[in-house]
């Protein structure tokens, strides 16, 4: 190959999507249906993760749903324990542990996690597109049944491929309805007359329609145009990242000998296309890295198949980083991954202690607004608070308020014992009476202490404000 060629190629690369011709209308991608032990590997994977996906609403732990994220009560439930929004430290500690480890990993292995475990990409390739090949059949015949006049044969197919995906997505979307307002809200409006849910029902069929939209149509766009992690990772990765990289060095000059071209100075690429047939975004993984390539190692099964019928070792495209093709270099485990790992290892330290010592019962215990203290006939001085409790737990508490660090009488207002109900915000008042003598220039600091069964669950502060010079 001249270098003149080499070049037209490369500009082209660069200045073209491989999904848009060049007036910029969309080219649609029929990928051909990857075989080998990667693929094999991936289905594995996509089993597991799917079966959590679709299984996780309905998993209870301690009597609470696996995941939770109900923004409209502002109620969390991750692996079964509860969180509110006055937990904002572990929430901010668990961002900041979330984007340290996307750095991590991104650095370390590139865009492994959008080939093998993003949620657009286990459905698409491993759901949707399956359910093509099944119905269409593959590449070859998607391109010729694209190409034919419509039939009583090509409406049928794609009738029922189109049915099959709208279906689909509107079991995606109430998986994730179920994530949102859990598993029993949905049975509710599910069984209940649909008329007293219109509002939601719109809105499960805008979100079917959406994933209808993004898996029957837009597709691979997502990955390129929609999701920011593609771009994100160019500023991540560097020499010693692991991408799936195709060995020039090995492949170059390109051309198969038995083709009428000499074998003398031909690398192993024969040139047969078969990675960028099989490639979901349409790529051309011979020019190097490139964002759109979510390293679904489709390219790797179809080169090392090549590579098997010609009798070459496996691995021209492979896992590897630049310094690995370029250099001969061994991986490395470098002080910037050092760096970072370190950063999550304390992180996720911190967080497993917030998660894990974090109390059944928060609180909160104020002097009631406007209110005085008042001097009893018994000679006490008495004070009003008002209390916001919050039960985290999935249970009822019975909770008995105790002074800590002071005698004195401390009683609910209306009863002698409060119950906090399971997963509820609960506000009462409380009386408070202290000696004249235990004041000091007429205050006091209070410490409170809440109980459970006799079960300290959570200390409180607060001031306790008297008449001076007494």
């Amino acid at each position: 190959m001249s270098e003149a060629l080499i070049e037209v190629n490369w500009k082209d690369f660069r200045e073209h999507l491989p999904t848009a011709d060049q007036q910029g209308k969309r080219l649609w991608l029929y990928p051909k249906k990857p075989e080998g032990r990667f693929y094999q590997y991936r289905k594995y994977v996509s089993w597991l993760l799917l079966a959590v996906l679709f299984v996780g609403p309905f998993v209870r732990i301690n009597g609470n749903p696996l995941l939770l994220v109900n923004i409209i009560e502002r109620r969390f439930s991750i692996l079964g324990r509860l969180f509110w929004p006055q937990d904002v430290a572990i929430f901010a500690i668990a961002m900041l542990l979330y984007f340290s480890t996307i750095i991590l990993f991104t650095s370390a292995f590139g865009r492994l996690w959008c080939g093998w475990a993003c949620p657009q990409t286990l459905l698409m390739e491993m759901l949707f597109r399956r359910i093509e090949y099944v119905i269409e059949g593959d590449s070859v015949a998607q391109r010729a049944l694209a190409a034919a006049p419509w039939t009583a044969g090509k409406t049928v197919k794609r009738l029922l491929k189109h049915g099959v995906f709208f279906a689909l997505s509107f079991l995606i979307a109430n998986t994730l309805l179920s994530y949102i307002i859990g598993t029993q809200q949905l049975f509710h409006i599910i069984t209940d007359d649909p008329r007293l849910h219109l509002q939601g029902l719109f809105f499960m069929l805008l979100f079917t329609a959406l994933f209808y939209g993004i898996f029957a149509r837009f597709r691979e766009q997502a990955c390129t145009f929609i999701c920011p992690y593609g771009r994100f990772q160019s500023a991540m990765l560097d020499e010693n990242s692991m991408v799936v990289a195709y060995d020039h060095k090995r492949g170059e000059k390109r051309g198969h000998p038995t083709a009428g071209v000499s074998a003398e100075g031909l690398g192993d690429c024969v040139d047969c296309h078969k990675c960028v047939a099989v490639c979901p975004t349409g790529i051309d993984i011979r020019n190097g890295t490139q964002m759109e390539c979510v390293n679904c190692t489709a390219c790797i099964d179809a080169c090392d198949s090549v590579m098997d019928k010609l009798r070459r070792p496996r691995g021209l495209i492979r896992y590897a980083s630049h310094n690995i093709i370029e250099r001969g270099e061994k991986q490395r485990f470098t002080p910037r991954m050092a760096g970072y790992s370190v950063v999550i290892t304390v992180l996720a330290t911190v967080l497993m202690v917030l998660v894990f010592t974090r109390p059944d019962i928060d609180a909160t215990v104020l002097r009631a607004p406007g209110a005085l203290s008042q001097m009893l006939p018994s000679g006490k001085i008495e004070n009003l608070y008002t209390v916001q409790l919050i039960n985290k737990t999935s249970r009822d508490l019975p909770l008995d308020f105790v002074l800590e660090n002071t005698p004195g009488i401390i009683q609910v207002m209306g009863a002698g014992k409060l119950m906090a109900p399971a997963e509820r915000l609960t506000q009462t008042s409380l009386l408070i009476q202290l000696s004249p003598n235990l004041l000091h220039d007429g205050r006091k600091k209070l410490t409170i202490g809440i109980y459970s069964n006799g079960r300290l669950v959570e200390t409180v502060n607060t001031a306790f404000i008297g008449p001076r010079n007494l």
